[in-house]
């Protein structure tokens, strides 16, 4: 049974690590790794490899980055040929990403069942490029693994039948409970001179967070008060770095005291980093699953949220852009820290507890189900 599994990004390379592994445990499966090249630098793509503990891809499309039609062209102009020769039992794309919604039009066309993992994700807004991915993959897929069951509902609604989905947990989450002792073992607050429990992690990447530069700038507004309380660490992503530059914002934020600039991390790293933590704000998707597991406080700088459990059973807020949302909301979190108790969870009035089928083993159900059914079908 061959399985050709393609990765574009940090985030797919998270997802996939998994995957591959549990793949490697039964002799009758062929995994094959395809890398677009999406991300593509040191810290974007091999340090991941090496970390995780993931094969070299068997294949490198090497396509590098674009705008997203660019980008989405190239890879199925790149892995059409491919995919031809390799004739695979199924292909696997995970997450939402330019690679994933180009290689799902692809192995579509070509008539190879598709397998998505993480669908039925949705924000509903559709300025989102990533919405747009997730609802045209999951509109060609055979198989539709789900990390919540408000994307079963979802799928529903959109005419998946229910014999095409399956909820199986997340496989994001696999990895960090396998890493995330080797992860803190790493000491990542010393290494920067802050004291464990007593810092905040930034991220910003989306387009709508840093593109436009008034809200960009009404970010770091926000960021200049919070750091006067307590110091923030904020790794740069590359296109995040030339946007504040275009925006004549980055000597300002490298003027600011407690605001520390850092490059791009490793998982490893970035994982050590946000998992000791007080408080995290960010408008990443993956980030808001992973500090609920990590029982970390997650400020959600974005109007919208695809990942609702993250909410409900999570310590995810949505707060938006304006700053004074955002203040608000981190001063909030950390007056409760201060008078309740350093656990986040206290915080949310309930006990700790993982979001459903959250327990590590989602990979372990993933494969046993392509098994079967590709067995099954052949």
């Amino acid at each position: 049974m061959k399985i050709v599994n393609i990765v574009g990004t940090r985030p797919n390379f998270v997802k996939i690590a998994s995957l591959i592994k549990e793949m490697h445990r039964y002799p009758d499966i062929e995994p094959v790794l395809v890398h677009t090249g999406q991300h593509y630098d040191e810290n974007m793509s091999r340090v991941f490899f090496e970390e995780l503990g993931i094969p070299q891809p068997d294949y490198d499309l090497g396509v590098g980055s674009g705008s997203h039609t660019w980008q989405t062209a190239q890879v199925m102009l790149a892995l059409e040929p491919l995919l031809r020769d390799l004739q695979p039992d199924v292909v696997v794309v995970v997450g939402d990403v330019n690679s994933t919604v180009a290689a799902a039009l692809v192995t579509a066309k070509l008539g190879i069942p598709l397998a998505h993992v993480e669908a039925g994700l949705r924000s509903f807004d559709r300025t989102m490029p990533e919405e747009i991915n997730r609802v045209v993959t999951d509109a060609l897929a055979d198989y539709l693994f789900t990390t919540e069951r408000s994307a079963n509902e979802n799928l529903r609604r959109e005419g998946v039948p229910d014999e095409k989905i399956f909820f199986v947990g997340n496989v994001m989450i696999d990895t960090l409970l396998r890493y995330r002792e080797r992860a803190v073992a790493l000491g990542m607050p010393a290494r920067y001179g802050v004291q464990a429990h007593d810092y905040a992690v930034l991220t910003l990447h989306r387009p709508s967070s840093v593109d436009v530069p008034e809200v960009l700038s009404g970010i770091l507004d926000a960021v200049a008060a919070l750091q006067v309380r307590l110091p923030v660490l904020f790794p740069v992503h590359p296109r995040t770095l030339q946007r504040l530059a275009d925006a004549r914002l980055l000597e300002r934020a490298r003027s600011l005291p407690n605001l520390r600039l850092l490059e791009p991390l490793g998982y490893l790293e970035f994982l050590g980093l946000m998992a000791q933590a007080r408080l995290v704000l960010t408008d990443s998707g993956g980030i808001q699953e992973e500090t609920t597991i990590l029982s970390i406080p997650c400020l959600t700088l974005r109007e919208n949220s695809e990942r609702p459990v993250t909410i409900s059973e999570g310590t995810n807020e949505l707060v938006g852009t304006s700053p004074e949302r955002i203040l608000a909301a981190a001063q909030r979190r950390l007056d409760q820290a201060e008078m309740v108790s350093d656990n986040p969870l206290c915080l949310m009035g309930r006990d700790s507890h993982y979001p459903e089928l959250w327990d590590g083993r989602a990979a372990e159900r993933i494969v046993r189900i392509l098994r079967e059914r590709c067995q099954r079908s052949s």
